[in-house]
C-alpha cells in the first residue's frame, strides 16, 4: 500500500530551508487585535474632536451670528487675492480694489433702495468708475475735480428724477434722497481711491498691505479677545456686540503688526509702528461703528449675504475706507523717516 492522497497524486515536500507559506489563520491573532483598537480609538478620538469643534463653532456663530469655519475660508480667498494683486505689479489692485469698491456702491445703493430710499445706481456706478480711474491715472488735483463732478451729477440726476417722476415724494424725503445721492460717492469710492492715490506712489504697494493687515489685526483681535473676555459693552446703542475688552485685544493687535510692519516691511523706525497702529486702530473702529450706526438707520444686520460669514462687502469695507485715509496721511508724515 502507498501513503498517496484521494486522487492517487502524492503532495510535494516542501525543499530543504524554503518557507512554508503563511495563511490568514497563520497570522498572529494577539496583533491583529491591537490594531483593529488601535484603528478603532483613532476613529473615536477623531469623532470627539470633531463633535467638539462643531459645538464650539455653533456657540460662536449663535453669540456672534457669524460661521466661524465658513468666515476663515473666505477670508483667507480674500486675502490671497489681494496679496496675488499687490506683490507682482501695482496695476491688477486698481482692478481688484476697483471691482470690490463698486460692488460697495452696489450693495449699499441695493441696501438703501430697500429701505425706501430713491437711489439712481447707475449714475453712482458710473461716477464711482470715474473717481476710481481719477485716482490712479490722473494727477491729484484732477481727482479732485472727478469727485466733486461725480457728486454734482449724482444730486442733479436725483433731482430731475425726481421731478420727473412726480409721485408726491415729501419734501423731506427728497432731501434724504439727495444728501444720500451726495454722500455714497464719498463714502464709498472716494475713500477706496485713496487707497489707489497710497498705491501709486513709490513703494506705495507695501503702504496699501501694511494699513490692510492693521486693519485686519484690529478686527480680529477684536473679535477674539471679545468674544472670549467681553463684558462690557462698548457702545450698546449702535453695536451691542462691541466691547471694551474687545477693543484692547484690537490696540495690542494693532500696535504688534504696527511695530512689526514699520520694521520689516516699511523701512520705518520701529517707534512709528506705534503711531501706526494707533492712528488705523482709531479710523478702523471709527469706521466700524459708523457703518453699524448706517446699518441701524437702515434696520438691517448686514448689508448683503453675498460673503457668507462675514455679511455683505461693506462689512468688510467699512474699517477699511476710513483707514486708507489715515494711511496716505501717514506716509506723508512718516516716510521722510525712512530708515536709508
Amino acid at each position: 500500500m502507498t501513503d498517496a492522497s484521494d486522487d492517487g497524486v502524492i503532495p510535494p515536500v516542501p525543499a530543504r530551508g524554503s518557507a512554508v507559506p503563511s495563511t490568514p489563520d497563520a497570522a498572529d491573532p494577539g496583533l491583529q487585535t491591537q490594531i483593529r483598537a488601535a484603528r478603532s480609538e483613532f476613529e473615536l478620538q477623531v469623532a470627539h474632536a470633531r463633535a467638539e469643534f462643531e459645538e464650539a463653532n455653533a456657540r460662536i456663530k449663535q453669540r456672534t451670528g457669524r460661521d466661524l469655519i465658513l468666515a476663515t475660508v473666505i477670508g483667507l480667498a480674500i486675502g490671497a487675492v489681494v496679496l496675488a494683486s499687490l506683490l507682482f505689479v501695482k496695476w491688477p489692485f486698481v482692478i481688484v480694489g476697483g471691482g470690490v469698491a463698486l460692488l460697495g456702491v452696489f450693495e449699499f445703493s441695493r441696501a438703501l433702495q430697500s429701505a425706501g430710499r430713491r437711489v439712481d445706481v447707475i449714475p453712482q456706478l458710473l461716477g464711482a468708475v470715474f473717481i476710481l480711474l481719477s485716482a490712479y491715472y490722473l494727477d491729484l488735483w484732477l481727482h479732485w475735480v472727478a469727485l466733486i463732478v461725480t457728486v454734482v451729477v449724482a444730486i442733479v440726476w436725483r433731482l430731475i428724477a425726481q421731478m420727473v417722476v412726480r409721485d408726491g415724494r415729501v419734501y423731506a424725503a427728497v432731501v434724504e434722497d439727495v444728501l444720500i445721492a451726495g454722500f455714497l460717492p464719498i463714502y464709498v469710492p472716494f475713500l477706496a481711491s485713496l487707497a489707489l492715490v497710497l498705491l501709486r506712489q513709490e513703494g506705495g504697494e507695501w503702504w496699501v498691505l501694511s494699513f490692510l493687515i492693521v486693519a485686519i489685526a484690529s478686527d480680529t483681535g477684536a473679535y477674539a479677545t471679545g468674544l472670549t473676555f467681553g463684558r462690557h459693552p462698548m457702545a450698546p446703542r449702535i453695536s451691542p456686540k462691541k466691547t471694551w475688552e474687545g477693543f484692547a485685544g484690537a490696540a495690542l493687535a494693532s500696535v504688534v503688526a504696527g511695530v512689526l510692519l514699520a520694521w520689516l516691511m516699511l523701512g520705518l523706525p520701529w517707534w512709528t509702528g506705534i503711531i501706526f497702529g494707533l492712528v488705523v486702530l482709531a479710523t478702523a473702529t471709527a469706521g466700524d461703528l459708523g457703518e453699524s450706526m448706517l446699518k441701524r438707520d437702515l434696520g438691517i444686520k448686514d448689508m448683503s449675504s453675498w460673503l457668507p460669514g462675514h455679511g455683505g462687502v461693506l462689512d468688510r469695507l467699512d474699517s477699511i475706507l476710513p483707514s486708507a485715509v489715515a494711511a496716505l496721511a501717514l506716509f506723508y508724515l512718516l516716510t521722510p523717516l525712512a530708515v536709508s
